[in-house]
């Protein structure tokens, strides 16, 4: 069952009130923003954001929908591995003329840590994400905005976030806005802490632990993905770890070489990813993943990782990995880091971006890039 929301002359919904976002300075929207009475009780005996009504009106008395709104898609894999995707029309609600929106990456700055309800379903563990009604995906809706410019494009992503407080606040507060961070499934408060990010303009992931060809001696943690559970117990694993939080663009592997080798398990995970709307982004470090496959199948916003670089700990190494992945992304035109939240990490991305700039080099959220890889 979708959350509900209460729609009077548009959209209304109750939502945190958590501050501007400091990636984007942006011409105001037309949103009126009226606090809740209950809300501004309870955040002033707890100390907490209060809580806000944020009211959107049709244009013109018309409903705005999105432009796959009005079509069925299906998408098939054949024998020789090529995909063959097929529109159909399908009715839409009401009748009469239809506003169309027109394709857009990201939330309003000021509203970046605060859930899309039309985004979110229940389930046993809570709300997970799901495509809205009108095809907006959560991919979509919270994917860092960036240039448009085809130049040499990087996304460097952190992650681990979540299981060390001090190097969480860390990660959030010195990495550039332009970084992405991946918030592990077995952290601690995560809500807040992904809260703070949004706030500060970062694009999110969620970290989910899969099966390593080594396990159990190397154990990725509780909650993992096993090749030797049935669809259902990976799912049930899988929804819990997506309640966590809210407002990422997609699932990223944590270990899991056995797991993304292995299609009777993997195949119900990644359909039920790319069910929900969101990326998948595969470390790249086993060659023998099958996320391409079926990710192409499915039609799939999805990214590998390119290069690992903090596996030498140490900052002077992580600057010369940073300048081969900008030799990979001049190369190919975009390209992907993957980092952990390690004090040496921080410092040598932080140091590498501001020079990276002034190269030509632009640092985008990883959603910009995983979409290019979609269908």
């Amino acid at each position: 069952m979708r959350l509900s929301s209460t729609r009077s002359a548009g959209v209304v919904a109750t939502i945190l009130a958590l501050g501007l976002s400091a990636y984007t300075a942006v011409t105001p929207l037309p949103l009126s923003y009226t606090p809740a009475p209950e809300a501004a009780d309870a955040s002033a005996s707890n100390g907490e954001s209060a809580l806000l009504t944020q009211s959107a009106a049709p244009r013109d008395g018309l409903a705005a929908e999105r432009p796959r709104s009005g079509a069925n898609v299906e998408t098939t894999l054949n024998a020789d591995g090529s995909v063959v995707t097929k529109y159909s029309p399908r009715p839409r609600d009401g009748a009469g003329p239809v506003l169309i929106d027109t394709p857009r990456l990201g939330q309003d700055p000021r509203l970046a840590a605060v859930p899309n309800p039309d985004l979110l379903e229940d389930s046993a563990y809570g709300p997970i994400p799901v495509i809205a009604s009108d095809g907006l995906r959560p991919v979509e809706e919270y994917a860092r905005p960036w240039s448009g410019a085809r130049g040499t494009r990087i996304a460097i992503v952190v992650g681990g976030l979540g299981l060390s407080q001090t190097g969480t606040q860390r990660a959030i507060r010195q990495l550039p806005d332009t970084v992405t961070l991946a918030f592990a499934a077995t952290g601690n408060s995560l809500q807040r802490w992904m809260q703070e990010a949004r706030q500060q303009g970062h694009e999110i992931l969620l970290q989910v632990p899969f099966e390593p060809f080594d396990y159990p001696a190397n154990d990725p943690g509780r909650g993992t993905l096993l090749v030797e559970n049935s669809p259902g117990d990976n799912l049930d694993n899988l929804h819990q770890a997506m309640a966590r939080i809210t407002n990422y663009t997609g699932v990223m592997n944590y270990m899991g070489g056995r797991f993304l080798s292995d299609s009777a398990a993997f195949e119900p995970v990644v359909r039920d990813i790319a069910a929900r709307g969101l990326l998948f982004l595969d470390d790249g470090s086993s060659a023998r993943s099958l996320t391409g496959n079926y990710a192409k199948a499915l039609g799939m916003p999805h990214a590998f990782g390119d290069l690992q670089l903090d596996a030498q700990l140490q900052e002077q190494a992580i600057l010369q990995k940073l300048d081969e992945l900008e030799r990979i992304a001049r190369r190919k035109g975009s390209a992907i880091g993957i980092a952990s939240a390690f004090d040496e990490t921080i410092a040598a991305i932080s140091k590498w971006s501001d020079e990276a700039a002034s190269r030509g080099v632009e640092i985008v959220g990883v959603a910009s890039l995983a979409m290019d890889e979609a269908p």
